[in-house]
């Protein structure tokens, strides 16, 4: 089993070192902290293997959101930040972001700044979340950046969620269509057909064409679903390269109406968190490198990139961003109104507000639309299918009537 060696402190100053012979930190940590004392330090020894435990637990923009709104809202009545921690590594509910906010209170035990110890889990918290938290920390306004990131992250789960909710019935209809279609051809379809073939009745084209490909299915199914597999796989590592990423986000801007959305998303994500980091006091170019991550197209990120460059040499944002076909033109007349009034954050605020519900009407549309066309997609398919093995029948009557 690992050994651990710790270090750590009581109230009182007093100081105690050891070993603990456990699976992981975590279970040291918790040891220490059952017995009143705060972790200094926690170190495997050398030779021992910590156990790493795999998790299902995912921190989503939800986690995070509820996290921000419950620390402004103890914040912002005066409650210590240890305090507040405390409190939500109690409540939290999702284990792998419990054991974050345990951390991150250890941090700040150990003399970290609140900044400090939440950059230690990147991989949990957004970059511009990171950001925020030193913007508030530097300038005193903690509570403020907080309410922002509730605002902002619930806000961007609420996009997600419309996302989510549009794609669940197109995903069912057609995980059922494919599943009819496999039992129709592999079970149905041969049992069906043998009753035609013991009484000599011929068999026409279509239903041949069909019978053909159901014995394909069922002798060599399983090397189907081998290359399915090892194709998914492939393209799940092509897209985690830069090439790859931005070869698929290029081509999701070129199917027809997914594209729409995918830019409006884009669009309202660049207004919104634009919009905050300006009235936060960041400046322009920090801004675009923040926003840079979070648009969720490569595509997009690239423009940004080449935007900043372009700002850089003296051009403003409004004009650089006027010869892009990638955001609507009305985002462009917006940015140029705010740049030349001075309330930029203002207008991006309002426009922001604009497209969530440009989003909201649009991916109602494009649901409304899908519905019908899956159904008749489906009722085509299925019913070629019980035609075809209905088509023997009546070569079957013809021969019993003569």
């Amino acid at each position: 089993m690992p050994k651990f060696k710790y270090a750590a402190i009581k109230d009182d100053g007093k100081k105690i070192n050891g070993t603990y012979d456990v699976n992981t930190e975590e279970e040291v940590i918790a040891m220490l902290r059952s017995n009143g004392y705060y972790t200094i330090s926690v170190e495997l020894i050398k030779g021992s293997k910590e156990i790493k435990k795999f998790s299902f637990n995912k921190v989503s923009s939800k986690d995070i959101s509820v996290f921000a709104r419950q620390f402004y809202t103890m914040l912002n009545v005066g409650i210590s930040i240890l305090t507040i921690l405390d409190i939500l590594s109690k409540q939290t509910i999702n284990k792998k972001f419990k054991k974050v906010i345990i951390d991150i209170h250890e941090n700040l035990q150990k003399g970290l700044t609140f900044s400090e110890s939440v950059s230690k889990h990147e991989k949990i918290f957004p970059k511009l979340f990171i950001n925020m938290m030193v913007v508030g920390e530097n300038s005193g306004n903690l509570d403020i950046m907080m309410e922002k990131m509730a605002n902002h992250y619930e806000k961007e789960n609420k996009i997600n969620n419309k996302i989510k909710n549009a794609m669940i019935y197109p995903i069912i209809l057609s995980i059922v269509s494919i599943i009819v279609v496999m039992f129709l051809l592999i079970v149905v379809m041969p049992t069906f057909i043998s009753m035609f073939e013991s009484n000599g009745a011929p068999l026409p084209i279509p239903t041949k064409i069909l019978l053909k490909i159901s014995y394909i299915i069922k002798d060599f199914g399983y090397i189907f679903l081998g290359v399915i597999l090892v194709s998914v796989y492939l393209l799940k590592k092509y897209k985690d390269t830069d090439k790859g990423r931005y070869t698929i986000d290029k081509f999701k801007l070129k199917i027809p109406v997914l594209n729409n959305i995918l830019k409006i998303v884009m669009t309202s994500r660049f207004t919104r968190t634009l919009s905050m980091l300006q009235s936060s006091g960041i400046s322009l170019i920090s801004s675009l490198d923040l926003i840079e991550n979070i648009l969720g197209n490569k595509v997009g990120s690239n423009l940004l990139r080449e935007t900043k460059e372009q700002i850089r040499k003296g051009k403003s944002l409004g004009k650089v961003m006027e010869g892009t076909s990638l955001f609507p033109p009305m985002l462009t007349t917006m940015i140029k109104i705010g740049e030349e009034s001075g309330a930029l954050d203002d207008v991006l605020n309002k426009t922001a507000d604009f497209y969530d519900e440009e989003l909201e009407s649009v991916i109602r549309k494009f649901t409304s639309l899908l519905e019908p066309i899956m159904i008749i997609i489906m009722a085509i398919v299925i019913g070629g299918i019980v035609i075809a093995m209905v088509l023997p029948m009546f070569d079957m009557i013809n021969i019993i009537s003569f």
